[in-house]
């Protein structure tokens, strides 16, 4: 794990509160399995799903008609360090979209401003 923080430039404290303190052993059969997928890794989810989870029922052997391939391996692989990487950078992702969403140019509207013609008072109405 320090490893791992070292190239992040964070403590392991960091990096622990970042990924989660428990490791999975992701199976996807008898075959093939990942070992040490972080906590926060495996339960990061996507529009209310377990993105990863989700991904692997895809590739199971009865709905494909085949075995997952060696790139569809290295792929869940690159998925796991992919989504490790926003974890432990989400925070100074956040800070800085925050700067260039506040540095952004305002365009001015191309659209012809209408106004709008004052309501006419209930009192002058009667």
């Amino acid at each position: 794990m320090a490893e791992g923080a070292a190239r992040f430039g964070v403590s392991v404290e960091e990096f622990v509160a970042h990924l989660g303190e428990k490791i999975y052993d992701v199976y996807l059969n008898n075959k093939t399995y990942w070992s040490n997928v972080p906590q926060r890794v495996w339960e990061f989810t996507m529009g209310g799903y377990q993105a990863m989870k989700k991904w692997l029922s895809y590739r199971e052997g009865k709905l494909l008609g085949r075995a997952i391939t060696a790139d569809e391996a290295y792929y869940f692989r690159d998925m796991a360090r992919r989504i490790a990487a926003l974890r432990i950078t989400q925070a100074q992702l956040d800070i800085n979209y925050t700067a260039v969403e506040a540095a952004t140019y305002v365009w001015p509207s191309s659209a012809p401003k209408v106004e709008q013609a004052a309501a006419p008072d209930a009192a002058s109405a009667s």
